[in-house]
């Protein structure tokens, strides 16, 4: 009888990986997992975002055009946040380190020039004044400038108080070069200003209107009574100023009146000048008639 003996069992192999095959696995959960936590993520409340503090703008000063000193102080405390009289105390101290001319002796009233400045967390009054002292020095110590003052006979120094005159007795530049040319004409004939403009920095005011009261005034600012220039500039003149004090129009004028806005009369005959005053006192009678 023939022996059977029993099949043998076949071993059921089961899927292997190879390594490559494991690696590529593992990558696709870690990818999985990485991409449910991305939308678990984003489905929770996400924290508020603080807005970003907006830069402080910087700081600028303006000085316009004829400003007195006494105005800049005041301008540069505001601008400071500093008490009042602080930048006066500062610029009349004794020791001011200010480059000015010899002729200002420490007054730097004519050489704040008139421009708009920077100010930043370190600025001070000091810093501020020497700034505009610095610029008026380059812009008014030009060989040009001083080599035309003295082809008037004049001091650089001179010419700043001319230009200061000009820039407060006039409004545009073609008006400048004509009152500079009465200025330099009066003073040729050795005549008295006769400038409100001066007489006002003496009363520290401004006003069209001058009495004969104010015409007796005691100060060497007083043109009406005090013949030559002031002691000092009246004020801070720009370049347009400083250059008509130096190339005055060509004329004989000795007399001007603003009649009325853009209307100023100039003349060398007294009688027409006299005729023009009267013109414009009946115009400011009127004016304050109407709004009266």
């Amino acid at each position: 009888m023939k022996r059977e003996f029993p099949k043998a069992r076949r071993r059921r192999r089961g899927l292997r990986l190879t390594r490559r095959g494991r690696l590529l696995l593992f990558a696709g959960l870690i990818g999985l997992i990485g991409a449910v936590t991305a939308v678990v993520l984003t489905l929770l409340p996400q924290p508020k975002k603080k807005p970003a503090a907006p830069q402080a703008r910087p700081k600028t000063l303006l000085i316009p055009e004829g400003w007195r000193s006494s105005q800049v102080y005041a301008a540069v405390d505001k601008v400071l946040g500093v008490r009042a009289g602080t930048t006066r105390r500062t610029a009349t101290a004794a020791g001011a380190r200010l480059r000015l001319p010899a002729d200002a002796r420490g007054n730097p009233e004519g050489y704040l020039f008139p421009a708009t400045y920077p100010v930043g967390p370190t600025s001070t009054p000091g810093s501020l004044l020497s700034f505009m002292v610095n610029t008026a020095g380059h812009r008014f110590g030009t060989s040009s400038l001083t080599d035309e003052a003295q082809r008037h006979g004049m001091t650089l120094y001179q010419t700043v108080i001319i230009a200061s005159i000009v820039q407060a007795e006039a409004d545009t530049d073609e008006d400048m070069a004509r009152v500079a040319r009465v200025v330099h004409n009066r003073l040729a004939r050795n005549m008295p200003l006769q400038m409100d403009s001066t007489l006002n920095y003496a009363l520290n005011r401004s006003t069209l209107d001058t009495t004969r009261q104010d015409t007796g005034l005691r100060s060497p600012y007083n043109t009406y009574a005090q013949r030559g220039l002031p002691p000092t500039p009246i004020g801070n003149p720009g370049e347009a100023a400083m250059k008509a004090a130096v190339g005055p129009a060509e004329g004989d004028w000795l007399y001007f009146v603003t009649v009325r806005p853009g209307d100023t009369r100039f003349t060398a005959d007294y009688e027409e000048h006299n005729r023009n005053v009267a013109e414009f006192n009946r115009t400011r009678s009127s004016a304050a008639a109407t709004s009266g």
